[in-house]
């Protein structure tokens, strides 16, 4: 049996059924998506390139993503700015990145 074809685009559902179309390099950059999507981990993300959280709502998720985008982007930079964080979001960004090893 072959491995299904690793895509460039990855999908994170949100528990209130937002989609949000992430790059792999950029998904990947968290430890719980990595393993997820892992073709050898034998789990349906890695061969449906689609993964679900039933604990990250919408307006979370987008933000995580917004993160691995900016996390991928100063991977190699040494002075990186802080990345914007709105106060009323900061409980529930912690508990997600926790959970997604972010």
């Amino acid at each position: 049996m072959t491995a299904p074809p690793l895509t460039e685009y990855v999908t994170l559902v949100s528990n209130d059924a937002f989609e949000f179309k992430v790059l792999r390099s950029a998904a990947v950059l968290a430890g719980t998506i990595k393993k997820a999507l892992d073709p050898s981990s034998n789990f349906k993300e890695g061969a449906t390139n689609r993964v679900t959280f039933h604990n990250i709502n919408g307006v979370i998720l987008e933000k995580v993503c917004e993160y691995l985008y900016y996390n991928q982007k100063h991977e190699e930079s040494k002075d990186v700015p802080d990345f914007d964080l709105p106060p009323e979001l900061c409980l529930e960004l912690i508990v997600a990145a926790d959970y997604l090893g972010v």
